[in-house]
C-alpha cells in the first residue's frame, strides 16, 4: 500500500466517525420521546418511576 492510500483510508475512517457522531447529536437534540406510563413519585405500585417527569398528568401527551 502506498502512503497516499493509507492516509486516504485514515481520513475516510475519521470522516465516518465524525459523521456518525454528528448524526447522534442531531437525533438527541431534535427528538422528543413520548410520555410513558410510570409510577408517580409518592405513589405506590409496581413498575418503574422517573426521577423527574417532564410529562404532567392529563396533558394529553
Amino acid at each position: 500500500m502506498s502512503r497516499r492510500t493509507i492516509w486516504l483510508t485514515v481520513a475516510l475512517g475519521l470522516l465516518l466517525v465524525l459523521g456518525a457522531n454528528a448524526h447522534l447529536v442531531y437525533v438527541a437534540v431534535t427528538s422528543q420521546p413520548d410520555c410513558v406510563a410510570h409510577v408517580r413519585p409518592g405513589s405506590s405500585g409496581a413498575g418503574y418511576g422517573a426521577a423527574q417527569s417532564s410529562c404532567t398528568p392529563g396533558s394529553g401527551r
